[in-house]
Formats: structure tokens, C-alpha cells, sequence
């Protein structure tokens, strides 16, 4: 087997972490606002469960989004490991283990989502069908920003592994740390102050800025060549 330089093995690491973070990115959105968002209303429950009983199929293809979701973004902690392992190995493992918790409990939620569908399907046999349905649809929400709060602290670390390594430009660290930051202020409104998140909401643009910018970045990337 011909020995590879560090631009080689570089380059392949950032291209697949680059394409697991499109796909994460690509699914995740299409599931929360293509898919599953413009079934929901969270202040009615009826319409909710007319929307969804409507497009069933619609709904559990969401569901497929986001285990894709959840299995590209378990993916993408170890290749960002195996990455940043070097320059900073500790700081590395800690961003692992915290994206990791996320998608452990996003995938988890998901079966908040599978019980709402349940409910609604088994309906003529469960009395307030829609509004327990509404609160399954509530936990997963919850369970969703959960989540978020492990990816939060998982972007703020990645940003300083990205402003510390030399690796890549130290603006997507910045990017990165502001995305943490976002992450964790909305998860927390969602929890204590509920009534603040609609507000809060267009400031998830920022995130979806820098996460794109960084993955376009891993994607194009090449890296020093030293044969190793």
C-alpha cells in the first residue's frame, strides 16, 4: 500500500466530516421545517391532528430525516475526533462525548414523535386523541432542545479546537462559538421562558450560517504535505 502524505488523509477526513455535516444539515432542516413544522401547531391541537392524520406518510419520513440525522451526526463526532486529536486531544474527546449526548437524545425523542402518530392512528379508541397527541409532539420539542443544550456546549468547544488548532481560519471559530452560544440561550428559553422563544427563533439564522460556512470549508479543504 503506497504511504500517504498528511494532505491526503487530511483532505479525505475533512471531505467526509464536510459530507456528513451537509447531510445532517440537509435532513435536519427538512425534517423540522419541509416535513414535520408545517404539519404542527402547537395552540391547536384539532388542526395538528387533522394535518398529520392527513400526511401520515409525510410525518414518518421526518421521523427518517431525523434518524439519518442523528446516525451522520454520531458519525461526524468521531471524524472530528480523529481530526482534532492531535493539536488538542482532551478538548477533542470533550466535543465528542457532547455531540455524541446529542444525538443520543434527539434520537431518543424520536419516539416521542412515533407515539403522537400512534395515539392519532388508534384515535376512535382514545378519548382527548389530539390533545394527548399535541403533548407527545410537546416532549419531543423539548426533548429536541435538550439535545441542543449538549450541541451547544459541543459548538462552543469546537469553536476554541477551531481557533486553537491552525487548522482552519480562526473566523469559523468564532462562527462556531457564536452558534454555541445561540444554541444554548434558545434551549434555555424553550425550558424557562417559553414565551420568548418565537422571539428569540431568527437568531437559529446565525447558526445555520456559520455550521454551513464550516461545512463548505471541510469540504474544500486541503492540508499541509508532509508525508507521514
Amino acid at each position: 500500500m503506497p504511504a500517504l502524505t498528511l494532505t491526503e488523509e487530511f483532505t479525505r477526513k475533512s471531505r467526509l466530516a464536510g459530507g456528513l455535516y451537509l447531510i445532517i444539515i440537509a435532513t435536519g432542516l427538512g425534517a423540522e421545517l419541509g416535513l414535520r413544522g408545517p404539519l404542527i401547531n402547537f395552540a391547536d391541537a384539532e388542526a395538528t391532528a387533522a394535518a398529520i392524520l392527513a400526511a401520515p406518510g409525510q410525518f414518518r419520513l421526518a421521523i427518517a430525516a431525523d434518524m439519518v440525522m442523528a446516525l451522520s451526526d454520531a458519525g461526524l463526532a468521531i471524524v472530528l475526533y480523529l481530526i482534532f486529536r492531535i493539536p488538542a486531544p482532551g478538548l477533542a474527546l470533550s466535543a465528542m462525548v457532547f455531540r455524541l449526548i446529542q444525538a443520543v437524545l434527539i434520537a431518543a425523542s424520536l419516539l416521542a414523535l412515533m407515539a403522537a402518530l400512534l395515539v392519532l392512528l388508534r384515535a376512535e379508541s382514545l378519548s382527548g386523541a389530539p390533545d394527548l397527541a399535541l403533548v407527545f409532539l410537546e416532549i419531543h420539542a423539548h426533548g429536541y432542545d435538550l439535545g441542543l443544550v449538549f450541541f451547544g456546549v459541543n459548538s462552543l468547544i469546537m469553536g476554541l479546537l477551531v481557533w486553537r488548532s491552525a487548522l482552519f481560519a480562526k473566523l469559523f471559530g468564532i462562527g462556531l462559538g457564536v452558534a454555541g452560544l445561540v444554541y444554548l440561550a434558545g434551549s434555555g428559553l424553550r425550558f424557562f421562558a417559553p414565551e420568548c422563544s418565537a422571539v428569540f427563533a431568527p437568531a437559529y439564522g446565525l447558526t445555520i450560517l456559520a455550521e454551513m460556512a464550516f461545512c463548505l470549508r471541510l469540504l474544500s479543504q486541503r492540508g499541509p504535505r508532509t508525508v507521514i
